[in-house]
């Protein structure tokens, strides 16, 4: 299993998530948990379609941390 980091941020409307170490992937949705959800579904489907292709797949390099900032 691989962990691969989503940057979520918030538009006027919806929200959008990102895959910085898989950048075909960007996804919306009306709430975070909806905009989690279709990420992590297109994570999977992308993996799949690499493993058909026998391609390797990428391996997470995107960390985060947060830093608060008075």
């Amino acid at each position: 299993m691989k962990t691969f980091v989503i940057i979520i941020e918030r538009g006027r409307r919806n929200y959008a998530a990102h895959v910085p170490d898989l950048p075909v992937i960007l996804v919306t949705g009306k709430t975070v948990q909806q905009v989690t959800q279709r990420a992590e579904k297109a994570i999977r489907l992308y993996i799949e379609q690499l493993r058909r292709e026998r391609r390797p797949i990428p391996n997470p390099r995107t960390r985060v941390k947060e830093l608060a900032v008075a």
